[in-house]
C-alpha cells in the first residue's frame, strides 16, 4: 500500500489492518500521518526533527479526531517547530508539571506543622474537603483569578447539612444551605498563603488568590448582661463539677480562650507578682502572652492547689493520666440551661470580659493587649461599645456650660399690680 496519499475520511477508514503498526503519510503537510496499529485502532502523529533527534508525536485518536482537525493541528505544530519550539517535549513538561494535589499535599506537609493543632486540622479540612475535590487534578499554573472566585462563591453559598429535628440521633432531616461567608474568607486566605508558597517554589509566577474578594461578614456579638453574669455564677457555685465550673470562671475572669485555661499549668502563675504568662504553645497568635491576673484568679489557682495532687503540673487535670481536661461541653449545655442562657457561647465570656473593661474606661489598645491580638482590626470591634463612657464625659463637659435658670419678668403681673 502507498505510504503518502491525501489523507481524508475515506482513505483513512478504509485503510487495511496488517500484521505490524505503519503509517500513511499526508501529501500537504511534511511529517502528518494516520498510524494503522495492529490492533486496528488508529491515530493520527506527526513525524519531526528537533535538534537532531527524530521525534514523533500523537495528535490524537480516530474517528474522536477527524482528518481536516488532525490536519490544521499539525500545521499548527509545524509552525511552533519552525519557531524553535518542541511541541513534545512541552507536553512531556506538562505531565511533570505540578498539579494542585501536589501543591496541597507538600503545604501541609512542610507548612502546618508550624501552626497549633487545631489551626493546622482546620487547613486539613479546608483542603481535602473544600480545595482537592474541585482543584486537585488541575495543574497549579492552570489556576486563575476565576478559579478562585468561583471556588470562594461556591463555599460562601453554603451546603445542605443534615439537623437534628429531636433530640434522637436517628431523627434527621435535611436543611438547605446556609452561606457561610467567613468559611469562604478563611479558605481565601489560607489559599492566598499556599499559592505564595508555590511561588518561593518555583511553581508558579504570580498568586491568582492575592487580593481575593472579602465576602461581608456579620460579626457575632453577645455580651452577658450583669443580671446573666449573676445568674452564670449562681449556677457554677452550685454545679457538681467544680474542675469544669474553674474552667468557666478563669474564662470569664481572663478573657482567656477555653483552649488556654483547659491547658493552664501551675507554673504559669506567678501569684506574688499576680500574673499568668501563656506559653506559645497555647495560644492562637503563637506567642508567649503575659497577662495581669485580678485576686479572684489567684484564689482559684491556690483552691486548685489543694484538691490536685501533688505533683501534677496542670490546673485542671484530666480524666486521662498525663494530660489535661478534654472537653466541657456537655457541662456548658447544662449550665446554658441552669443559668437560662440559650445560644451563650463559652466564647462569649471573652467578649463580656472585653465590654466590661471599655465600661470601666479601659482603651482598645490595653484590652488588645489583655486579649492577646496581634492585629488592631481585631480589637475594632469593641470600638462601638466605648460610647457609653464618652458619653458620659460629654454630658460632663456640657453640665458645666449648661445654661443657669433666670427669672422672667411678667410685665402682665406689673399692670395688674399697678
Amino acid at each position: 500500500m502507498a505510504n503518502r496519499l491525501k489523507l481524508n475520511e475515506k482513505t483513512v477508514r478504509e485503510a487495511e489492518k496488517l500484521g505490524r503498526d505503519y503509517q500513511i503519510f499526508d501529501t500537504d503537510v511534511r511529517g502528518f500521518s494516520i498510524t494503522i496499529y495492529t490492533s486496528g485502532n488508529r491515530a493520527f502523529t506527526l513525524d519531526y526533527r528537533f535538534g537532531g533527534r527524530q521525534r514523533r508525536m500523537t495528535i490524537g485518536r480516530w474517528p474522536e479526531w477527524s482528518t481536516v482537525a488532525a490536519r490544521e493541528r499539525a500545521k499548527e505544530l509545524r509552525r511552533d517547530i519552525d519557531e524553535g519550539i518542541d511541541p513534545l517535549s512541552l507536553r512531556e513538561s506538562a505531565r511533570e508539571a505540578p498539579r494542585v494535589s501536589d501543591m496541597i499535599e507538600r503545604y501541609l506537609k512542610e507548612h502546618t506543622p508550624n501552626l497549633a493543632p487545631r489551626n493546622a486540622s482546620d487547613h486539613h479540612t479546608i483542603m481535602h474537603k473544600l480545595v482537592a475535590p474541585d482543584w486537585g487534578n488541575r495543574l497549579v499554573t492552570e489556576i486563575t483569578r476565576a478559579d478562585v472566585e468561583k471556588l470562594l462563591n461556591k463555599i460562601a453559598a453554603g451546603r445542605a447539612r443534615p439537623s437534628k429535628a429531636k433530640p434522637n440521633n436517628r431523627a434527621r432531616k435535611l436543611q438547605g444551605p446556609k452561606p457561610t461567608p467567613v468559611r469562604a474568607n478563611r479558605v481565601g486566605e489560607v489559599l492566598r498563603k499556599m499559592l505564595s508558597l508555590a511561588i518561593d517554589w518555583g511553581w508558579r509566577s504570580d498568586n491568582p488568590a492575592s487580593g481575593f474578594r472579602r465576602r461581608v461578614e456579620t460579626e457575632r456579638e453577645r455580651f452577658l448582661t450583669p443580671e446573666e453574669i449573676r445568674r452564670l455564677a449562681k449556677a457554677l457555685d452550685a454545679a457538681s463539677d467544680q474542675r469544669a465550673a474553674g474552667i468557666i470562671r478563669l474564662c470569664m475572669l481572663t478573657g482567656a480562650r477555653v483552649g488556654e485555661v483547659r491547658q493552664a499549668r501551675f507554673e504559669q502563675f506567678n501569684l506574688d507578682l499576680g500574673s499568668w504568662s501563656k506559653p506559645a504553645a497555647t495560644t492562637k497568635q503563637r506567642k508567649i502572652h503575659r497577662i495581669p491576673i485580678s485576686n479572684e484568679v489567684a484564689a482559684i489557682v491556690r483552691q486548685r492547689q489543694l484538691v490536685v495532687p501533688r505533683g501534677n503540673p496542670w490546673l485542671f487535670p484530666g480524666d486521662t493520666p498525663g494530660q489535661p481536661v478534654q472537653e466541657i461541653r456537655r457541662f456548658w449545655i447544662a449550665i446554658q440551661k441552669e443559668a437560662d442562657l440559650p445560644g451563650v457561647r463559652i466564647h462569649d465570656l471573652r467578649h463580656t470580659f472585653a465590654s466590661l473593661l471599655v465600661s470601666g474606661g479601659a482603651s482598645l489598645e490595653m484590652i488588645g493587649k489583655l486579649l492577646g491580638h496581634t492585629q488592631m482590626q481585631t480589637t475594632q470591634r469593641y470600638a462601638h461599645l466605648m460610647d457609653s463612657p464618652l458619653r458620659e464625659g460629654v454630658n460632663t463637659v456640657a453640665s458645666i456650660f449648661r445654661p443657669r435658670p433666670q427669672l422672667v419678668h411678667d410685665a402682665g403681673q406689673d399692670r395688674k399690680g399697678a
